[in-house]
């Protein structure tokens, strides 16, 4: 009896993970093409910020995320180990 209540339950764990897998690809598929055209706009923005200043030109939204370096120094440290840096690429700033 016990053995058939697990074998239900796995059943039902089953059925419902799969459910909820369909569900979320229902919701999530009419907006897969303007998620992907907004990951490459991003992209595509990151690189000429990157090799705008690469080339010498400021880069004119330094000034507008000057607000989020707090925030962004709170994830340093974890951003810089999952690149495989043991300790902070950066001279005048230590975390670890």
């Amino acid at each position: 009896m016990a053995r058939r209540m697990g074998s239900d339950r796995n059943k039902f764990r089953t059925l419902w993970a799969r459910f909820c897998e369909l569900l979320t690809e229902f919701y999530t598929s009419p907006y897969r093409g303007a998620i992907a055209r907004s990951r490459r706009d991003e992209d595509d923005l990151f690189m000429l910020f990157v090799y705008a200043e690469l080339m010498g030109v400021q880069n004119p939204a330094t000034y507008y995320t000057l607000e989020l370096q707090p925030i962004m120094l709170e994830r340093f440290h974890d951003w810089h180990t999952r690149m495989g840096m043991e300790h902070s690429p950066l001279d005048d700033f230590r975390c670890c």
